[in-house]
């Protein structure tokens, strides 16, 4: 076969920029937590304007390399857990809000793999450290009660030492970014209904007995009171919005205009989620989660 030569490109400024800082990053000179330099100093090592240096950081930050905790925050390299899950979480919350994926089919995600998480946690030899962090979230959520911000926190760092308890590195990540896809819509599924009555002294409950079921090394046993914990829940949340969304639909149009000029309109299912924290910010303090 003949020899067909193409056309050699050369890549923009921003690019080499952004590749440099992205090698930095994934070969350990940046680590998680540093912060990158600022942008005069990248100008300077690199001999490229401020646009540039801009452009490099924007593609950092959408490949979830480079992160800012305020506006005016200085780019950091982003904790190990959360390094690459941003454009991953990001992709699934648009396929969610563009109907392409529906949001049971996400739940159902998260289930299948925090049920593994668990139980592969379960069968590991030494899984201790993240259980001790497991199981001191549970006390801080039981601490917590009546403050809804350190509730949640709690309840976080309860689900995320679990799934780091099963020792695979691949399936933490992937349910870190299906959870944070997936945990704002709960508060828009509870914001219009009480929570239960103690729902924080039952989701402690639930809690302490998938511990108790991970440290007895009863990995079927964990398993199914962890599908029971999320699945039950998502249940349990979507029936009060489901039935309160009728009401509150009918509401603006009447006020609107007449009932009789009213056209006829369908309102979309609000959506709603099982992440156990985020129902935490719709209840009132000390009846939320699960």
């Amino acid at each position: 076969m003949a020899f067909q030569a193409t056309t050699v490109v050369r890549n923009p400024a921003y690019e080499q920029v952004a590749q440099q800082l992205r090698d930095a990053i994934l070969d350990g000179r940046l680590r998680p937590g540093d912060e990158l330099p600022t942008e005069r100093e990248l100008c300077a090592q690199f001999g490229v304007s401020r646009t540039t240096v801009r452009e490099a950081l924007r593609a950092l930050q959408a490949q979830g390399l480079a992160v800012a905790t305020a506006p005016t925050a200085p780019l950091r390299v982003p904790a190990a857990e959360q390094l690459g899950t941003g454009p991953v979480r990001e992709s699934l919350v648009h396929l969610l809000r563009l109907g392409r994926v529906p949001l049971g089919d996400l739940v159902e995600l998260r289930c299948a793999l925090e049920s593994a998480a668990v139980a592969a946690a379960a069968t590991r030899t030494r899984p201790a450290g993240h259980l001790a962090d497991a199981r001191e979230a549970i006390e801080q959520m039981r601490a917590a009660v009546g403050d809804a911000t350190a509730f949640e926190q709690a309840d976080v760092r309860f689900h995320v030492a679990l799934v780091a308890a099963s020792g695979n590195e691949a399936l933490q990540l992937v349910m870190l970014a299906v959870r944070d896809s997936i945990s704002s819509h709960l508060r828009d599924a509870l914001a219009a209904q009480p929570a239960p009555a103690r729902a924080a002294a039952r989701l402690v409950r639930q809690h302490e007995a998938i511990l108790a079921a991970v440290e007895a090394g009863d990995a079927r046993d964990a398993e199914l009171l962890v599908r029971d914990h999320v699945m039950g829940f998502y249940r349990a949340a979507a029936r009060p919005a489901a039935a309160a969304r009728p009401a509150a639909a009918a509401r603006p149009a009447a006020a609107a205009r007449p009932a009789a000029a009213a056209p006829h309109a369908t309102t979309p299912a609000a959506p709603h989620d099982t992440t156990d924290a985020a129902a935490g910010q719709a209840a009132p303090a000390g009846e939320r989660n699960a």
